[in-house]
């Protein structure tokens, strides 16, 4: 059984990250993006079912008390749209939320309570480096065909594989705190060849994220690092230490790639500046804003971003997105400041939890915590610091990513010890079943209601390529600006 879970356990870490890194080299007849949101909600749907249902059966009705500000999040997206029930495809995202902040929850506490010690965190980790290592050299592959081209701004062809230079953006703040990790635990970590290959891999996505601008990696890095220098530190000293020591290399290959290289190639070399600006995000948020206060605290209803009268005048002036580049304004807008503050009821859980596994670590009660705690807290405070720029929690591949990571690092808070409940097995197994039997209908109606969504945003493609003006607005879907506001609806 323990190979069993282990075994599906990296088969599914390994379908993640090729399905986000590598999707340009399979045949995918619904596009990656699509194809991406498709796998995300099975997964979601699984992981709520079975992960559920696993908990349930170890801790019977208590398993409640447990995750109950899980379940308020979770409850909040869907009960915060019933007003709006009546809206098309009303349950498509806020089923996607409530699935993916439950499910890490639950998923994290069973492999807290059920994995063999650092299962879920060595598979993601090992996994996560490898993807990194071999996106890296396929980015070399790319950037040696674009000096051959003679071309000056790679920034066009690199990072390549994403719709937008953001998707890739958002992997990489995910991802980039667990590589020092790899050479820290696991079977491998002495290995003089591994350690070569993660560090080659680490210095070429730094050199990606200079390369591109990626301002939001680099601030939420930042700030991911800074809190885990503060909060945990003598014992991050080590992953603190090889996470710069990668950064320095990342800096070395982009003098070398990105200056020195072309310089003797080329006649001219193009380089993206980092902008001081928002970047046009501000009329964005101011919008949201607004919209927030509108129906004040209950939000003006799902994907109401897509489908209400514009408010500010720079809004009415500026570019138009599928989203505000905000995750935390669109949640407030769209369900309102109610959702955000049982999002905080998370959060606060979150903040309790680590603070007790940092006492432990302090304490030298539970030392070998320290450094997957450091990366993994790392990673999840600079994509959550992110998520207040970019559409972090709402693009497929970096909710991909982000469940992995934060299923692992719910693990990592969740006390290792759990009582079990003192019922009988039978009644144990009967509440299972129940929870997979009351999850599966609603699970089930969901998926349902994302492939009929599907199937219109499809037939809505062509009226909207050739009537519609404002270009391709990811969303839920690539072609995200469906439904929209009526007076560009057929």
């Amino acid at each position: 059984m323990d190979r069993l879970c282990k075994g599906a356990l990296w088969a599914l870490t390994v379908m993640v990250f090729v399905s986000v890194l590598f999707a340009d080299f399979f045949p995918l007849p619904l596009g990656a993006y699509a194809s991406q949101r498709f796998l995300l909600a099975g997964l979601l749907a699984l992981a709520v079912i079975i992960s559920g249902a696993l908990w349930m059966y170890r801790n019977g009705w208590i398993a409640v008390q447990r995750v109950w500000p899980a379940i308020l999040v979770a409850a909040s997206f869907l009960l915060l749209t019933l007003p709006f029930r009546n809206m098309p495809y009303a349950w498509v995202e806020p089923g996607m939320y409530a699935a993916f902040l439950f499910g890490f929850v639950l998923a994290g506490s069973v492999l807290a309570a059920w994995a063999k010690k650092y299962d879920g965190l060595v598979g993601v980790v090992y996994v996560g480096s490898i993807a990194a290592a071999f996106y890296g050299g396929a980015t070399i592959t790319v950037y040696l065909f674009a000096l051959s081209d003679q071309v000056s701004n790679l920034s066009n062809f690199i990072p390549w594989g994403f719709v937008n230079i953001r998707y890739w953006s958002h992997i990489a703040t995910w991802l980039i705190p667990l590589l020092p990790l790899a050479v820290l635990v696991g079977p491998l970590k002495t290995q003089r060849l591994w350690r070569f290959f993660v560090a080659l891999g680490a210095a070429l996505w730094w050199w990606i994220i200079f390369l591109s601008s990626s301002r939001g990696s680099m601030l939420g890095l930042a700030f991911g690092v800074l809190f885990v220098a503060v909060a945990i530190g003598r014992p991050a000293q080590p992953w603190l230490k090889i996470f710069l020591r990668y950064l320095a290399y990342g800096v070395l290959v982009w003098l070398l790639l990105s200056v020195f290289v072309p310089s003797l190639l080329l006649d001219e070399v193009t380089l993206r500046t980092l902008k001081t600006d928002s970047s046009g995000r501000m009329p964005l948020f101011i919008e949201a804003w607004q919209m927030s206060q509108v129906n004040f605290p209950f939000g003006l209803g799902p994907q109401s971003w897509l489908t209400h009268e514009i408010l500010s005048e720079q809004y009415q002036r500026s570019s138009k997105f599928g989203h505000p580049h905000n995750m935390y304004l669109m949640w407030a807008a769209e369900y309102g400041w109610l959702l955000i503050a049982a999002l905080l009821t998370l959060v606060g859980q979150a903040i309790r939890l680590f603070l007790l596994r940092r006492a432990e670590i302090r304490s030298g009660e539970n030392t070998e915590l320290g450094l997957p705690l450091a990366a993994f807290t790392a990673s999840v405070a600079a994509a959550s610091l992110h998520a207040g720029v970019s559409a972090v929690f709402m693009a497929p591949g970096s909710m991909l990513v982000g469940f992995l990571v934060l299923s692992v690092f719910w693990s990592l808070i969740t006390p290792a010890a759990l009582p079990t409940a003192s019922g009988s097995p039978r009644k144990r197994l009967l509440a299972s079943v129940l929870f997979a039997f009351l999850v599966c209908l609603p699970c089930a109606y969901w998926l349902k209601s994302i492939a009929e969504y599907h199937a219109d945003m499809v037939q809505d493609e062509v009226f909207y390529y050739e009537n519609v003006p404002a270009g391709t607005l990811p969303r839920f879907w690539f072609h995200g600006n469906y439904p929209r506001h009526s007076d560009q609806m057929p």
